[in-house]
């Protein structure tokens, strides 16, 4: 898995330093480098990496730009992000908004798996912000459906602070006890 992951990151920066996103000429160009790691029809080639097919486009967006500022680390996004200018990140956002959520053939959450990530939400109000089928809306990404592997990571990123673009969202992951998160992201990848 190391290995693929390495792998992913040299072609993403191999891609980032030669394809020169920013001056492509349509957003059709700009976002190839894109399906090297997102996938070509969707799905990620890793499970770490999150789905941004049928992604909210005021999320997509704020976490480019997010990446561009450094706000949120990558090695592999903040150099394709700062290629970017703002108009070319909202052209993108809005190109993969447009385009039909992929199904990552994630079975649904045993029942007990539900019951206790359905407690955990209650506790926390995950559904205050990213609504009541955990679709998301506007800049509060979209849960459902995202695979159990990037959910996993992400809670544990916010939960260390190693993802400090949405300091709320690490204050309720570090009172969430990890069991409930497990659960949380095992019910979520699911729906």
């Amino acid at each position: 898995m190391a290995m693929k992951l390495r792998s992913v990151i040299l072609l993403g920066l191999a891609l980032c330093a030669g394809a020169a996103p920013a001056m492509a000429d349509n957003i059709a160009e700009k976002v190839e480098v894109c399906a090297g790691c997102h996938g070509a029809d969707g799905k990620p080639i890793d499970k770490t990496i999150p789905v941004i097919w049928g992604q909210l486009t005021g999320y997509v967006y704020i976490q480019l730009r997010d990446f561009k500022r450094g706000d949120r680390k990558s090695e592999i996004m903040q150099p394709i992000a700062s290629a970017f200018e703002r108009d070319d990140m909202l052209a993108i956002a809005e190109y993969f908004s447009q385009k039909k959520w992929p199904d990552l053939g994630q079975p649904r959450a045993p029942k007990d798996v539900s019951k206790k990530a359905t407690d955990a939400e209650h506790s926390v109000g995950c559904t205050g912000c990213h609504l009541e089928q955990f679709q998301g809306s506007s800049t509060t990404p979209r849960l459902a459906g995202q695979s159990r592997e990037y959910l996993e990571k992400t809670m544990a990123d916010f939960r260390t602070r190693a993802r400090g673009n949405n300091p709320g969202m690490s204050d309720l992951m570090i009172a969430t006890p990890e069991s409930d998160l497990t659960a949380l992201a095992e019910f979520l990848a699911g729906l």
